[in-house]
């Protein structure tokens, strides 16, 4: 089984991918295979509803000259979806909302039933409606939500500060395990009838100075 992890974020490996990798990480210890790709710094096209991807049936926005359909393509291979995006004005970034919008709506039934989640970044607020946003995509393509202990969220603002969240990445890590237990379960493996939790909690406050 495979999950495909898709980074928002311009920065390659940047506080988003941070997370990801987390998530990856467990995964991976979990028997999952995994891939992270990068949506890049190059412009993303919106949807402009011309409906010929409806009118083509070829799972493919009609739009090529971006990274759209590239991982749109990718969808069929994979058995599960993560998301991350960093927080911009309490919104996931603009690129990643319209490679999700077009990709969905022109090969969302290559993810319909799979498991997904999302992941948001920030540096202190937005999170909730960020997170919230991506989700209500899922929802519509029929995909089951992943969840975790808490929102999928980490917070972070210099490059590499979301390894210090360390509630964080326990948020990841579990949301990680039940992914897996979520796939395994899909796919008939033999598993627990439950996820173990198996880190107690690690709660973190953020009040310190620049």
């Amino acid at each position: 089984m495979k999950v495909l992890l898709v980074n928002g974020s311009p920065h390659k490996q940047g506080n988003t991918f941070i997370a990801l990798s987390e998530a990856a990480k467990m995964l991976n210890e979990l028997g999952i295979e995994t891939e992270i790709v990068h949506i890049g710094q190059k412009p993303m096209r919106g949807c402009i509803a011309c409906n010929k991807c409806k009118e083509n049936m070829d799972g493919r926005c009609v739009f090529n000259d971006d990274i759209c359909n590239e991982i749109s393509a990718k969808y069929a291979e994979a058995d599960g979806f993560i998301f991350g995006s960093p927080v911009y004005y309490g919104q996931p970034n603009g690129a990643l909302l319209s490679l999700m919008q077009r990709s969905f709506y022109s090969n969302g039934a290559a993810a319909a039933y799979k498991p997904a989640a999302c992941v948001a970044v920030c540096r202190r607020g937005g999170a909730t409606a960020a997170f919230q946003t991506m989700n209500i995509m899922l929802q519509m393509c029929n995909m089951p939500l992943v969840t975790s202990q808490y929102w999928n969220i980490a917070y972070g603002r210099a490059q590499g500060e979301a390894a210090l969240d360390v509630e964080g990445m326990q948020t990841m890590r579990t949301m990680a395990r039940n992914m897996a237990w979520m796939l395994k379960k899909f796919h008939n493996e033999e598993t627990t009838d439950l996820p173990t939790k198996e880190e107690p909690w690690q709660p973190m406050h953020f009040i310190r100075p620049e």
